[in-house]
């Protein structure tokens, strides 16, 4: 008993030893860059009535620590520069070193924004081998959500400045961003890195937002309920491994070990790849299907660091070589990229064996993906060709995955809402992908996102930059439908709110990934935006051509553009334009620039009452750019007389 009451008191004391302790948030923390040229609010928690002491540059600010246990001091407007320590002391001391002052820009969205530099290591290898700015630095927000609070501070983070050993962490966007801005103004920058893959705008959104969009939010209240939320995360849970665990109970290629080398497979049949199952069985079922390949190395190979790229598999994959493991990704998205080891390969003939597991009967190896073995001496080995097959199961599709992350408000609360306390340059945004599904409702939760936002920073003016959705999905030569070019309208009309900008991508996308590689460029025409509008570099052409009228000459239609002040490229046929009557059917049209505009007409048409551009999913091969070589947005316009 005397035991229990000292180890209860000892346990007491070091409870409100804690508590009275002065913590800070997350990102006021070593490294951090704060916003030059306004007040900054360093804030924290401590005791209530604790007095507690800022020092800076020479001087003390002093604060009392208030019942709901925040004490904050402001700082006064201070230059680019640094770096500097700040001290807090209350009943403990805390210093905070290497603090810069520049700018700061929150970089939001889905997976595009989120992409890390690691994905672009072989797209960018110079970029990745050598970047070292100590004055661009980024604070990943952990990834979560609260339905029920606005959140103050996060779990986790740390600010960590660009070298060799952390660019694989940073937005490769963001980071794109940043070394162009600081290339042209060599000011620190910032990036709060605040984005989550396949997260809808909906998520982003403050409860007084979302009451303009009822269906949303009695999303949110539902999820408010812990025992709901519980029985979705068993639900996933269940599926998840009730599935897997059939699967793996059924596969024949596991219990018979498919991946050993010289085994007999006479019986196995053959398939060119890469190819999706229903381009060669249209019966495959979801399940795990076995592939197989032998292939040769030479003797000058044998023993040289090699790195299997095998594209992209639909949906997960386990690789063998010579019948041992080397590697295995869950889902269908990540490139697949595995390191060989040196021993594994012998001269002569090899055996590559990959168990697919195909959740939805959509698998298979996607096109004009890479799929080779690449040795340190650039010499290659391609995997392309004929490959032996074997199914090892079939098993009903999986259940759909809740993604409870991605649900209206939570993401807001605790994502976007404790950054309200640090002051910021501007903001990014690259997101849309999962709003396709509706694209009508895009610009109004997206007018209303960004008011949430700048009402959280007290400040209406904020910019705000974003990206339009690029091409993706299979091209198509016939005028068509598609909700990726509506959600690229609603996109387009968001530049009717104040103080936006919009980076179009339609040329750099790739139709078989919905994560395209080219992020160098994505980032710079971001930074177009922000180098003209917040660094004062006034002669700086922001955009490819953006549509602002038209004339109509009985079957003629005249467009005028923004944005092509020194000209529109010179191509021998410009593609992807239509005209369409009353009846919305739209037909190819004919067009030719002239001097700064475009003249469009159609045979089908007589009496022109709409015009689209580059209105397709991946309206591939666009060729409609300004002289900077910036690319024309996709538009739909209505004539009206």
């Amino acid at each position: 008993m005397k035991q229990f009451i000292v180890t209860f008191f000892s346990i007491f004391i070091i409870i409100n030893v804690n508590f009275g302790q002065v913590t800070l948030p997350k990102y006021i923390s070593d490294g951090m860059v704060l916003q030059r040229d306004q007040p900054i609010k360093i804030w924290g928690f401590a005791r209530p009535d604790e007095k507690v002491l800022v020092r800076f540059l020479g001087k003390e600010y002093a604060s009392v620590t208030q019942n709901d246990s925040v004490w904050s001091v402001m700082l006064p407007t201070q230059i680019a520069g640094g770096p500097h320590n700040i001290t807090i002391k209350g009943s403990n001391q805390i210093m905070v070193k290497n603090v810069l002052f520049g700018d700061v820009w929150l970089c939001s969205g889905q997976s595009n924004m989120e992409l890390p530099m690691e994905r672009l290591k072989d797209y960018y290898p110079e970029v990745y081998r050598s970047a070292r700015n100590p004055m661009i630095r980024q604070f990943k927000v952990p990834r979560t959500y609260d339905f029920n609070t606005e959140k103050e501070d996060f779990s986790e983070g740390a600010w960590i400045e660009v070298s060799p050993k952390t660019i694989k962490d940073f937005s490769g966007v963001a980071y794109f961003f940043a070394a162009k801005i600081y290339e042209n103004e060599k000011v620190p920058i910032g990036l709060i890195n605040s984005s989550l893959g396949g997260s809808p705008a909906q998520s982003w959104m403050s409860e007084e937002g979302l009451k303009k969009f009822p269906e949303y939010l009695d999303i949110a209240y539902q999820y408010r309920d812990e025992k709901y939320v519980d029985s979705i995360k068993k639900y996933n849970d269940n599926r998840y491994l009730n599935w897997y665990k059939k699967l793996n109970e059924s596969d024949e290629g596991l219990k018979n070990q498919w991946q050993q080398t010289n085994m007999d497979r006479t019986s196995w049949k053959t398939a060119k790849m890469p190819a999706l199952w229903s381009s060669f069985d249209p019966n495959m079922k979801p399940g795990a299907i076995w592939m197989h390949k032998t292939f040769e190395v030479n003797k000058k190979q044998v023993g040289q660091a090699a790195r299997l790229f095998l594209g992209c598999i639909v949906d997960a994959d386990s690789v063998y070589i010579n019948g041992q493991f080397v590697g295995t990704t869950s889902y269908q998205y990540p490139p697949r990229k595995y390191d060989i080891p040196t021993s594994l390969l012998k001269e002569g003939l090899n055996e590559i064996t990959i168990r697919v597991i195909d959740e939805n009967g959509r698998g298979g190896f996607v096109k004009d993906k890479p799929y080779e073995l690449v040795f340190k001496d650039k010499s290659k080995i391609n995997f392309e060709g004929d490959w032996l097959y074997r199914v090892g199961c079939e098993v009903v599709k999986i259940e759909p995955h809740v993604f409870i992350q991605w649900k209206p408000l939570g993401l807001y609360n605790a994502m976007i809402h404790p950054l309200f306390h640090y002051p910021i340059k501007g903001m990014l945004w690259y997101q849309g992908e999962s709003n396709a599904g509706k694209p009508d409702e895009y610009y109004d939760l997206m007018n209303e996102l960004i008011h949430n936002w700048r009402t959280g920073w007290n400040n209406q003016e904020l910019p705000f930059y974003f990206v339009q959705l690029a091409n993706y999905m299979q091209a198509k030569v016939m005028p068509a439908e598609s909700n990726w070019a509506a959600l690229r309208q609603q996109q387009l009309d968001m530049l009717k709110i104040p103080n936006t900008g919009m980076a179009v991508t339609i040329d750099i996308g790739e139709w078989n990934d919905i994560h395209p590689l080219n992020k160098k460029d994505v980032g710079e025409r971001l930074a177009l935006h922000a180098l003209k509008n917040q660094y004062a570099k006034k002669d700086i052409i922001v955009s490819g051509p953006l549509v602002k009228k038209y004339k109509v000459n009985k079957n003629k239609v005249t467009l005028e553009f923004d944005y092509v002040q020194n000209g529109i490229q010179k191509v021998d046929s410009l593609k992807y334009f239509e005209l369409a009557g009353e009846d919305k059917i739209f037909a190819k049209a004919v067009a030719v620039v002239k001097g700064k505009s475009i003249v469009l007409q159609s045979d089908e048409i007589a009496a022109p009452k709409y015009v689209r551009y580059a209105w397709a999913d991946n309206p591939e091969g666009v060729n409609f750019f300004n002289e900077e070589g910036l690319p024309a947005s996709p538009f739909e316009l209505k004539i009206d007389f």
